[in-house]
């Protein structure tokens, strides 16, 4: 057993182990003795551990079929760095994740030196013995465990001690408290919303022994006010001399907390650069190959008619007395903090949900939909912030999945579909998202999670609706990806679509929207215009709930 561990912020798990470990070893006790004065040295501004390479990647290969995902990729993580890799989606980086926590294997000629020792590949045994934990987007939880053993989970894995709850409440109770999320600890994950899934996901990666945490998109569920605290924890691992990796599509924080960045594209390593030397315009230019205008939206010309009218809207325990109106044409922004009753809202304009008072207007007329398939007729379309599990149908191919809310137009006179309209169908919205998928007929599974928001976004615009309601449309979509959804919003807008965009980031809202609703508690505290308020502005009152 490693005698190694993570000591976090107050005491942390590292304090609730070493309470564990008693007379019985005191060669372990006075080694976390010292470790946790080591702690207190460096927060009180010692330099951080000497660096040296923690684990040197050559050559590292990986084909699908006939398609590369990595080419001859070398990369050397130091101890106690912040690494961040960035690329557009598919170029590869969660795939060099999942080889360094052995859940691929390399191809041939591949050498892997972790933990001192030299591998042609690794088992997922082996990494995780040699320290590595990693977050991946898909958060690989288990729905039916509550949220306390969700966390303390791999804390008995291949031990010989008896399962005690006291122990792993304990362990779960300090790694949610030093993340500062309020989380329910017996609540089942299954009732989370993807957010608070997110937030159980990080607290199991910073309770389990780590020499190497690797965060696969971990806050592109969070708002700001949780990003923050994730980045303090990452600057304290990095601090305790452990190493982390963020693969992450947000620059800002990208900037903001790694010391060096690794860009790929299309399998490719460009080049590893220090984070001190790069700004966000040169960085988005190494990913994206282009210049990205960040510009504020220009206001529609003239507003439409009145496309959607909510009157006192009202739902126990999750919003109330909501009232607002959605104009034609209009780009309308939704924004809060994490539980502010934002995506509740959306599910019961969908019809997933039934209000319990007040009253919906579609172009002047009352509506009441007893389900999805109701607003859908109605002209209502939604994307959901969940793609894993109502956005897309998983093993399902990414051509079926994309055509599923349009069958009823695909099919010929016989009431047959129409292979060569589908696949029409499916090639010019692939071409015009630019969705990477080496075959469309392969499961949407296998793509990355941005290629699969695409799938899902084009789903909905296939449907031509009316009014578009997008929740968190650009989550785990890269800088290039995340423009062109920008970009196709605005289109969207000038056919005269009503759409609202529900978002965490600040910056998307305020560039890309007409109005802005500010939720907190459950309902509207406030109503913005991106020319009257600055963005700093903005992101205060929302932060500060």
């Amino acid at each position: 057993m490693r005698t190694d561990r993570i000591a976090m912020p107050s005491g942390g798990v590292g304090g609730v182990r070493a309470a564990e470990a008693g007379s019985a070893e005191p060669a372990r006790a006075r080694n976390r003795t010292a470790e946790r004065a080591g702690a207190r040295t460096l927060r009180d501004g010692a330099s951080a551990p000497t660096r040296g390479p923690i684990v040197v990647l050559r050559n590292i290969s990986k084909r699908f079929g006939g398609n590369y995902a990595l080419k001859g990729v070398d990369l050397e993580l130091e101890k106690g760095e912040v690494h961040c890799l960035c690329g557009a989606n598919g170029c590869g980086k969660s795939t060099l994740a999942k080889i360094i926590s052995g859940t691929y294997r390399p191809d041939r000629g591949a050498v892997i030196v972790i933990g001192g020792r030299e591998h042609p590949y690794l088992t997922p045994r082996e990494s995780r013995d040699c320290g590595v934990q990693v977050i991946y987007q898909d958060l690989a939880l288990f729905p039916n465990l509550s949220v306390y053993e969700n966390i303390a989970f791999e804390c008995n894995l291949g031990s010989l001690r008896p399962y005690r709850e006291s122990r792993l409440r304990a362990l779960a109770r300090e790694a949610l408290d030093a993340m500062k999320f309020d989380l329910d600890p017996d609540e089942p994950v299954e009732n989370l919303t993807i957010a608070r899934r997110q937030q159980v996901a990080i607290c199991r990666a910073l309770a389990a022994d780590a020499k190497l945490v690797i965060m696969d998109e971990p806050t592109a569920s969070l708002p700001r006010v949780e990003v923050n605290n994730l980045l303090a924890a990452v600057r304290y691992l990095k601090l305790r001399g452990i190493t982390v990796v963020f693969v992450n599509h947000r620059l800002d924080e990208v900037l903001e907390v790694s010391d060096r960045v690794t860009v790929m594209v299309d399998g490719v390593k460009i080049g590893t650069f220090p984070a001190s030397g790069m700004d966000k315009e040169r960085l988005t230019g190494l990913i994206a190959g282009r210049r990205i205008d960040a510009g504020k939206r220009t206001k529609a010309a003239a507003a439409g008619e009145t496309a959607l009218e909510v009157r006192g809207l009202t739902r126990a325990g999750q919003f109330h007395d909501v009232s607002f109106a959605l104009r034609e044409g209009e780009v309308l922004g939704i924004c809060g903090l994490l539980g502010s009753g934002r995506t509740e809202l959306a599910l019961s304009l969908f019809g997933m949900t039934r209000p319990d008072s007040g009253e919906m207007r579609i172009r002047g007329r009352a509506v009441r939909f007893r389900n999805q398939r109701d607003a859908i007729k109605a002209g209502v379309g939604y994307l959901s912030e969940d793609r894993l599990a109502l956005g897309l149908i998983q093993p399902q191919s990414v051509k079926d999945n994309m055509v599923l809310t349009v069958m009823d137009r695909l099919k010929t006179f016989a009431g047959l579909i129409s292979p060569a309209k589908r696949d029409r169908t499916v090639a010019e919205w692939v071409e015009r998202l630019d969705i990477k998928a080496a075959n469309v007929d392969d499961a949407v599974s296998v793509l990355s999670g941005g290629n699969q928001q695409k799938v899902a976004l084009a789903k909905w615009i296939l449907t031509d609706p009316k009014i578009l309601i997008l929740d968190s449309p650009t989550a785990g979509v890269d800088v290039g990806a995340k423009d062109g959804v920008h970009r196709l919003i605005r289109r969207l807008a000038e056919r005269k679509i009503a759409v609202a965009v529900i978002s965490d980031e600040v910056s998307e809202v305020y560039r890309n929207c007409d109005r802005i609703l500010h939720f907190r508690r459950g309902t509207i505290a406030g109503e913005y215009s991106p020319d009257r308020v600055s963005e700093r502005e903005l992101a205060g009152m929302i932060e500060n709930g």
